[in-house]
């Protein structure tokens, strides 16, 4: 085993100059959600020619490498996002859409690993998966569940590496348990009943209405929720009226609702219900609220958690670190459907994620497909052994 896992890694080192590369080439010419066709070809063009291609999701795919049995899964996101790239390096994009979320680092990592697999060829096989829609709805990982992708490929578990500038260079977070948090969007319209702003009593008023509403919403996250359940309530537009001498009749307010706990998630959309409505009645106004629903929280297996991590630090490759957040991201569907494990690994740009200046080196682009590789053979191992914790020596 351990002669696989030299080989392994001696291979991806091999590729990492054509991973930079690919990098470059990714960052400088990015698309948006549904519109990703030109860098999924671009991939493919990168990936070995000889595996077994499965095209997934509308403009994603999967191409499985090595022999058949149950394969590990390993994702890469196609898309990038509207913003206006400021970093001023010679490959920065140029048509208003960005990899400002390190995208074109874990897609060029993926490439490495594969292109690496592919050569050693490993007892367990590998299925890159190449997921279009991560940054909106709907959601191309649960497109692409839904779709018995995985179990045609016979996944038996899934990795995938996001950088973070949060964690220090040298790190990957590799924590078991909930690690992102589930992420529903929130309509919330009041309505009331318009008058001249000298005659409140002849109305009633939507804009006080909605204002106590969100104030008491916050008392669900410092009363309901246990406390050992992160919440996080966020209102973020509010639009009444057109002028400032007047009531008007409809009050709107949007935001999102998160929760690290499943069985919490569906218990706040209620109470947040309960409380709109009642308070909106409080005030002589009517209250609806259209709930869209996004990715539930993301768990991490704890197997692959742990396995990961003890391979790091056998190998030395990295340092183990413990991260969670209230984000989110829509791997949660993997996660829901397989044994999943979503690994955090430090970068060294101070800019944060969805900036327009946020740019990580080479060295980001080695640490995702190092940490990548590892999480790939804790899987392997996990996998062979049924998911039963090996015998310690």
């Amino acid at each position: 085993m351990k002669d696989v896992h030299e080989r392994l890694y001696a291979a991806l080192h091999d590729e990492l100059p054509a991973a930079y590369e690919l990098r470059r080439e990714l960052h400088a010419e990015p698309y948006l959600a549904g519109t990703e066709e030109p860098t999924l070809k671009r991939m493919l063009d990168a990936l070995p020619g000889d595996g077994v291609l499965e095209r997934v999701a509308g403009t994603g795919a999967m191409l499985r490498v090595g022999e058949d049995g149950p394969a590990i899964g390993v994702r890469g996101e196609l898309d990038a996002l509207p913003i206006t790239e400021e970093t001023g390096v010679p490959w920065a994009s140029r048509n208003g859409a960005m990899h400002a979320c390190g995208h074109d680092v874990h897609l060029a990592a993926l490439a490495a690993l594969t292109r690496a697999v592919d050569r050693v060829r490993p007892e367990t096989p590998m299925v890159a998966v190449l997921q279009p829609r991560e940054e909106t709805h709907p959601s191309g990982a649960l497109d692409i569940v839904k779709s018995g992708a995985l179990g045609r490929h016979r996944i038996g578990a899934m990795i995938a590496a996001h950088v973070q500038p949060v964690l220090a260079v040298g790190q990957t977070a590799c924590t078991p348990g909930a690690v992102n948090a589930s992420a529903d969007e929130f309509t919330l319209t009041v309505r009331g009943r318009g008058a001249h702003a000298a005659y409140p009593q002849l109305g009633r008023d939507p804009v006080l209405a909605l204002s106590q509403i969100v104030v008491a919403a916050q008392q669900l996250v410092s009363r309901d929720a246990d406390p050992m359940v992160p919440t996080v309530i966020t209102f973020g537009t509010v639009s009444a009226g057109t002028a400032p001498n007047a009531i008007p009749g409809r009050a709107v307010a949007r935001g999102t609702l998160r929760a690290m706990s499943d069985t919490w998630r569906w218990r706040l959309q209620d109470r947040f219900r309960e409380i709109a409505e009642g308070m909106a009645r409080a005030h002589g106004c009517e209250a609806e609220v259209w709930i869209a629903l996004g990715e539930p929280p993301l768990v991490n297996d704890e197997r692959l958690a742990d396995e990961t991590a003890r391979l790091l630090t056998e190998t030395a490759w990295h340092t183990p670190a413990i991260l969670r957040s209230c984000g989110a991201d829509d791997f949660a569907h993997f996660a829901s459907a397989v044994p999943s494990l979503m690994l955090f690994v430090g970068t060294d740009t101070v800019s944060g994620l969805h900036t327009p200046t946020f740019l990580p080196g080479d060295e980001t682009v080695k640490a995702v497909a190092e940490s990548l590789l590892a999480a790939y053979l804790a899987a392997a191992r996990v996998v062979a052994t049924g998911g039963k914790r090996p015998a310690r020596r």
